[in-house]
C-alpha cells in the first residue's frame, strides 16, 4: 500500500511535521527522504530494505554509487541527493566546533566523528586542531590503514599541530569492527602522542574511538 493511502496521522512525513524528526524510525527518516517507493513497496519499505542492506546508517552513509545502486529503486540521482545532505550536516556541524562547541557541546563533536569515521571501512586517524578558545582550526586524516591496524607517527602529528599554530588537539580514530573499545595499542599510542605533544605545548583534550554505533572516549573514562 502506498503510504499516501495510509491514515494521515500515520504517514511519516505528517508525524514529522507534528511531533518532531525524533519521533520518526532510521527507515521512515528515509521514507520522507525518499518521497516514493517502487512497484509493490512504499518508500517505508525501501527504507528498510537499505537500513537492512548495508547493516546500519553508518553503512548506508559510506555505501559507494555502486552498492547504493544494487537496491532496486534506488541509483545516482538518490545517491547524490544522500551525500549532498551528509555534507550539509558535516558543514553544519563544523561550523558549530569553529564557534567553540568542542568542550560546551562534546555531542557535537561525537556527531561530527561519526559522520566523518563513522562508516569507513578502513581504519582512519584523524585530528582536530584547536585554537585556544577551543575553537576548531582544522580538522584532518592524518593517517589511514587495514581493518586491523594503522601506523600512526607522533612526530608527524606534532608538526600539522605546529602548521596550524594550535593550543590543544582532539584525537579521534575508528574501529571498522564495530567494537568501540581501546586496545592495549590504543593506549600506548594516546599517551606517546600526549608526551610528545605536551613538549610543544599543546593539549590532547580527548581521543576518542569511532564505532558504527558508539563513541568512545578517553576523557570520559579517565585514560587521560
Amino acid at each position: 500500500m502506498a503510504i499516501t493511502d495510509w491514515p494521515q496521522d500515520q504517514r511519516p512525513r505528517e508525524r514529522l511535521i507534528k511531533h518532531g524528526p525524533q519521533v520518526l524510525s532510521d527507515a521512515e527518516l528515509l521514507a520522507v527522504f525518499l518521497r516514493i517507493g517502487v512497484t509493490g513497496k512504499s518508500a517505508v519499505d525501501l527504507g528498510r530494505d537499505m537500513v537492512g542492506h548495508f547493516g546500519s546508517l553508518s553503512g548506508l552513509f559510506s555505501a559507494t554509487l555502486a552498492d547504493f545502486s544494487a537496491i532496486n529503486g534506488l541509483g545516482p540521482a538518490k545517491f547524490a541527493q544522500l551525500q549532498a545532505v551528509l555534507e550539509l550536516a558535516r558543514r553544519a556541524l563544523n561550523e558549530e566546533l569553529q564557534s567553540g562547541a568542542t568542550l560546551s557541546s562534546p555531542q557535537t563533536v561525537r556527531q561530527y566523528l561519526q559522520l566523518t569515521l563513522g562508516g569507513k571501512q578502513y581504519e582512519s586517524f584523524a585530528v582536530l586542531f584547536l585554537d585556544v578558545k577551543n575553537r576548531l582550526i582544522a580538522s584532518e586524516e592524518l593517517f589511514r590503514g587495514t581493518l586491523t591496524h594503522t601506523s600512526v607517527y607522533p612526530r608527524e602529528v606534532v608538526k600539522v599541530a605546529l602548521r596550524h599554530n594550535a593550543a590543544s588537539v582532539i584525537l579521534a580514530h575508528n574501529h571498522p569492527s564495530g567494537n568501540s573499545e581501546p586496545s592495549p595499542a590504543d593506549k600506548t599510542l594516546t599517551q606517546a602522542l600526549k608526551q610528545a605533544l605536551m613538549l610543544v605545548d599543546v593539549r590532547v583534550l580527548d581521543h576518542f574511538i569511532v564505532a558504527a554505533k558508539e563513541v568512545y572516549s578517553f576523557a570520559e573514562h579517565g585514560l587521560l
